[in-house]
């Protein structure tokens, strides 16, 4: 295989049942619609029927003309089930955009037999129809995936001699999964928790938390806000049944294994706290218990966060310090080299960026150069991504180190990852969770209980885990501590410029980027 092949290896397919759930599909490039003057497109999942159309497109054009392609397939837009996602007012000089997205779903025709609906199959028919500028502002609804390596390390089995890790079918790179090799397992901490100043001469720094929520933890729960809202609207999934860091097995088969990413947002925000404890951190909860995002509901919740931050910087009411955004999620788009790339989210991150806010995203676990969205609108050249300038704080993207200071073998890399930080088996703070699986050997002598380790036994509130979600968590929270000595003092005014300006110097001492 050569250099150039293993650059454009494209990620293994969402299992069956994720995309059943979320009522998705995978683009295989193999058999997927094709038109002349489109790239033939990439991998990627998406939620099949529906299409996101950007709130800076001509609505009524362009939904007039999709539904011109729609008939042509035996489909329709359903008018009763679109829905336009929060907004938020983008102003630049003299010129004023609402950034945010609109979902329109697709149906069979009334009175048609017809193949299911496919937001891929009608938007390549519509640019074929009507051109591909016309189209621009038309995506699909895709899904993003949290990026710890693997599922729980208990479903590799529960043996008493485990052997090798290569030895286990899934090679150098699955062995992060296992229990001493960087998966998910409980871990005794015996050392103080960070020391928080009570006090501080400047504001504290802000790091903003998008993942699973977080749970209770004695080290979090006076550092940790999850009630920030946006005039009274909530952001993210707020209902009690279907949270990750309350309950950890809410999703898969009633077999009492704990779910694949419950604790991910405790594990990060204690990675947060690690490296910066005099930060306040806010989170809120926008992944699923499975790892699962639909693009449009991140949107509407960085849509809402943008709206915070643009009040902030403009002095407005109902604003919110956000001074570094940690996002440890992403997506492979389809076409990102052209035209055809949907803008919206980055959009939304740079609004942020202009106000001084620091977005962290990590590369993903997949062991391959393609770029990961939205970790790779971080300034590169050679495609895809967004030049740095003085006047917009940078995205940063961030890839997995090994405890030796090696790159992690399941570390995305390439020109496009422009940070590295420890990623591999690292300590964090997780939900007291007691998982279904019990210790291989347990017994009694000398009148007390004696057993090997419960392998998802968690109420000591420490793991260790692997993955560039926990890389991104990581950096964040440097930014923040370059951060702190910088901020105004309590009794001091701020403003945009100069939050850009000490966005900027804690970026450099970071990560040496520089405009």
């Amino acid at each position: 295989m050569t250099a150039v092949e293993r650059e454009d290896r494209d990620p293994a397919a969402p299992r069956e049942e994720i995309l059943d759930r979320y009522g998705a599909r995978f683009l295989d490039p193999d058999d997927a619609m094709i038109i002349d003057g489109v790239p033939e497109p990439r991998a990627t999942a998406y939620v099949s029927r529906r299409l996101l159309i950007s709130t800076r497109a001509d609505r009524a054009a362009t939904l007039r003309m999709l539904e011109e392609a729609a008939d042509e397939l035996g489909w329709a837009l359903d008018a009763a089930d679109e829905e336009t996602c929060s907004t938020v007012k983008r102003r630049r000089k003299d010129e004023e955009h609402t950034l945010g997205v609109a979902r329109v779903a697709l149906r069979p025709k009334e009175g048609s037999a017809s193949t299911p609906p496919d937001g891929w199959a009608l938007l390549q028919r519509a640019r074929a129809k009507h051109g591909v500028d016309a189209m621009r502002g038309v995506g699909l609804d895709h899904l993003l995936f949290a990026t710890p390596v693997g599922p729980s390390p208990v479903d590799e089995g529960h043996p008493v001699d485990e052997g090798h890790p290569v030895d286990e079918g899934h090679g150098a790179l699955g062995s992060y999964r296992r229990r001493g090799s960087g998966g998910r397992q409980p871990v005794s901490v015996v050392m103080p928790r960070p020391h928080r100043a009570r006090r501080l001469a400047t504001r504290r720094p802000v790091v903003a938390i998008l993942d699973t929520g977080c749970g209770s933890h004695p080290w979090l729960d006076d550092v940790v806000r999850e009630d920030v809202t946006l005039d009274g609207a909530p952001i993210g999934y707020t209902d009690a049944d279907s949270d990750p860091e309350s309950d950890g097995d809410l999703s898969g088969p009633l077999d009492g294994a704990i779910d694949p990413l419950s604790g991910h947002g405790t594990f990060i925000a204690g990675l947060i706290h690690q490296a910066c404890p005099d930060a306040d951190i806010l989170s809120w909860r926008v992944i699923q218990s499975d790892g699962v995002i639909v693009e449009s509901d991140l949107i509407d919740a960085l849509t809402k966060i943008a709206e915070l931050v643009r009040r902030h910087a403009a002095g407005e009411e109902g604003g919110q310090a956000i001074d570094v955004l940690s996002l440890s999620l992403g997506y492979y788009h389809e076409t990102p080299d052209d035209v055809l790339f949907d803008p919206t989210m980055y959009d939304l991150l740079e609004l942020m960026g202009e106000c001084g806010t620091v977005v962290v995203a990590s590369s993903g676990n997949d062991s391959t150069a393609r770029p990961v969205y939205p970790a790779a609108f971080a300034p590169w050249e050679g495609g895809g991504g967004k030049p740095a300038r003085p006047s917009c704080v940078p995205i940063l993207s961030v890839g997995a180190l090994n405890p030796d200071g090696t790159v992690a073998l399941f570390s995305n890399a390439g020109p496009w990852v422009r940070a590295y930080r420890p990623g591999a088996a690292v300590v964090s703070t997780i939900p007291p969770f007691q998982g279904g699986y019990e210790p291989i050997a347990r017994t009694t002598a000398f009148g007390r209980l004696r057993e090997s380790i419960d392998p998802d036994d968690f109420t000591a509130g420490f793991a260790v885990w692997s993955g560039t979600s926990f890389s991104a968590p990581f950096l964040a929270g440097q930014v923040a501590k370059r951060l702190l000595p910088l901020l105004p003092k309590l009794d001091e005014p701020d403003s945009v410029d100069d939050a850009v300006t000490r966005g900027w110097k804690a970026v450099e001492a970071t990560t040496g980027i520089t405009t």
